[in-house]
């Protein structure tokens, strides 16, 4: 059959295929009631929460560095494994033994024994190997060979940005075979990248242009902000000089989503909070 033949599709018939939309709790307080979806009940349309990040969702999640990117893709690992299923974490960045160590803390703030999840999370060392992180099909072919033999539902990538440094022009490139290698494994994933600058924190861009956010399903933009006047001090309650973070959702093509930009807290115990949109801080200015 002419494969252009093939890839004409009657809605009605692809329906049939498509996964049912459901949310994937996050361990992140505040963030899972973010995301909803529609109904209708008496002719009129209903929001409901998803109850986390849409299932089978790639999710890119980007910002300047000490923003929480890390920690927030951490959590998210230990809360499924805590719920018996298995992640892959792809760290580009830092050596397995380290990354282990950072769970392992992050367990423990979570109230987690480490013992409950070390087998549940999968390492693939990129950070060590450099074929891993400079040959693409290798990496793809690992991961192929992880997802299968350990029956992987969710995949992190920390950094994405680390696949294609030096080589920002191709980033298109590398992020359009990471998202399609996703969606073929019905993977749940987050992608971590990097900001080169503070130029512009709330927006979506990153290393690589747009290149992320314009292809993958969803963008989280993680930002930080130095407390510099009295305004400053009344909205955000804190003394001058120091520093706040800020969360937002830029785009969620697979289900509806929360569009205000909020207060971010990274705790002493190193977990990340989700709390009051910036709107509702001002409110309590007034």
């Amino acid at each position: 059959m002419n494969p252009v033949n093939e890839a004409i599709q009657v809605l009605k018939d692809v329906g049939k295929k498509a996964p049912i939309l459901e949310g994937v709790s996050t361990g992140i307080e505040g963030l899972d009631d973010l995301f909803f979806t529609s109904k209708i009940e008496n002719g009129k349309v209903i929001k409901q929460s998803l109850g986390g990040i849409p299932r089978y969702a790639v999710i890119n999640l980007t910002g300047v560095s000490d923003t929480g990117k890390s920690l927030l893709v951490e959590q998210f690992a230990i809360k499924r494994a805590v719920e018996g299923e298995k992640v892959a974490f792809v760290t580009v960045e830092t050596p397995a033994a380290f990354l282990s160590m950072g769970l392992k803390e992050r367990a423990a703030a979570m109230g987690i024994d480490f013992s409950m999840i070390d087998e549940n999370i999968i390492i693939i060392d990129a950070a060590s190997y450099h074929s891993l992180r400079e040959e693409m099909p290798t990496l793809l072919d690992t991961l192929a060979y992880t997802i299968k033999t350990y029956k992987i539902k969710y995949t992190i990538v920390d950094s994405i940005t680390g696949l294609y440094e030096h080589k920002e022009m191709m980033a298109r490139i590398f992020v359009r075979q990471l998202f399609n290698f996703m969606k073929k494994w019905y993977q749940t994933a987050l992608f971590v990248s990097q900001k080169r600058s503070s130029h512009e924190e709330l927006s979506a861009e990153a290393a690589g242009g747009y290149a992320v956010s314009h292809i993958v399903d969803c963008t989280m933009v993680l930002s930080k902000k130095t407390i510099q006047s009295s305004y400053d001090e009344r909205m955000y309650k804190r003394p001058i000089g120091e520093m706040v973070r800020l969360f937002r959702i830029d785009g969620c093509r697979m289900c509806g989503h929360d569009t205000e930009t909020h207060f971010m807290e990274i705790t002493e115990r190193g977990l990340i909070k989700i709390g009051p949109t910036l709107k509702e801080l001002l409110r309590s200015v007034k």
